[in-house]
């Protein structure tokens, strides 16, 4: 594997093309001032000792090495040992609703934004575990493959919105078989779906496909976001979501469906209101999960590789020192940097 242990100083090769174009700008100025004295072809015979090749040669050894120095101070190296670790986790998947009606602000500050508190705290107490992220709504996608880069999880999870599907309703059923493909083929692990939801199901089947998911031994957990009483759905422009008679529109958490859903998946319903309780339950379900040895590679040690960039930039100044802006009287039959005279 190979890296570079200080990255930041890549930034300094922004500067390679700039200072070329500069070059190439200085000598197109030089040119065109040259030309203002007489005609090119006699002021190399006045000045028959000036190189017209040299200095552009010695220049760019010169910016060869200032881009191979940086490369240095990136210090390049590569990963020789290979190690296989152990560790005790889970594995998580979390599905998240992200149709309209989570928008919702009956728990505060919406729905969705409320489930991000949760999965982003849940993601932040893990240590040795998998965590992968679906979203979903009249469709279901990956939004990231279970992984236990718990910094991307964050990342992924901050730009979710419903904007991501347009295809608008609730499909619990799609979210859960996508969930079931998400895992690793690792045995003995304790492996669970995480659905989070305010319970409107519009397309049917969500139970069975919880049924099947613990069939399989993958627990169904189920969060449902919202208030029994209901609660309009906002629009971008202040208003309210309307429906085709121009009634607004007003979205339950439906907890006999949540409960449905967590008791044929062998998991547990967790209400998730303006209190911290969700949180801690969620903390309580994950603890009780089966933890098993999860192996992942990983590179112990680095060697530096620096010395071989290093020794190429040092050829590259001793050349530009060797090469002399003007030609070398003792080497006039040698023409290296322009066309031999007829």
């Amino acid at each position: 594997m190979f890296r570079f242990e200080e990255p930041l100083y890549l930034y300094a090769l922004f500067l390679v093309p700039l200072l070329a174009a500069l070059h190439l700008y200085t000598n197109y100025i030089r040119r065109k001032r040259l030309r203002k004295f007489g005609d090119p072809a006699l002021l190399a015979d006045l000045m028959p000792d000036v190189s017209k090749y040299r200095p552009d040669v010695k220049f760019w050894l010169l910016l060869t090495a200032f881009a191979l120095m940086i490369f240095v101070l990136a210090r390049p190296q590569f990963g020789t040992k290979v190690e296989t670790e152990k560790r005790k986790g889970i594995e998580a998947i979390i599905a998240m609703d992200v149709s309209n009606s989570m928008l919702a602000q009956d728990v505060k500050p919406s729905r969705l934004d409320k489930s991000k508190m949760l999965v982003s705290n849940m993601v932040n107490h893990m240590q040795d575990d998998k965590v992968g992220l679906i979203v979903y709504a009249g469709e279901a996608f990956t939004q990231l493959p279970i992984t236990s880069d718990y910094v991307s999880a964050q990342m992924f999870l901050e730009t979710i919105s419903p904007d991501m599907i347009h295809t608008q309703g609730t499909d619990i059923k799609r979210a859960i078989e996508l969930a079931m493909k998400s895992f690793t083929p690792a045995k003995g692990v304790g492996k669970a779906i995480f659905l989070i939801t305010d319970g409107e199901d519009n397309e049917g089947g969500a139970v069975e496909a919880a049924q099947a998911a613990a069939d399989k031994g993958m627990n169904v957990y189920v969060l449902g976001v919202g208030s029994p009483n209901g609660s309009p759905i906002p629009t971008a422009d202040g208003g309210y979501i309307t429906d085709n008679t121009g009634e607004t529109v007003i979205s339950h958490l439906n907890e006999d469906m949540c409960r449905e859903i967590a008791k044929a998946g062998k998991g547990s319903y967790i209400y998730v209101d303006n209190s911290s309780s969700a949180q801690e339950a969620l903390s309580q379900q994950l603890d009780k999960l089966e933890k098993a040895d999860l192996e992942s590679k990983i590179y112990s040690e680095y060697d530096e590789q620096f010395q071989a960039v290093a020794v190429l930039a040092l050829l590259c100044l001793i050349l530009e020192i060797c090469i002399l802006g003007r030609k070398n009287p003792l080497l006039k039959g040698i023409r290296l940097f322009g066309n031999k005279e007829k």
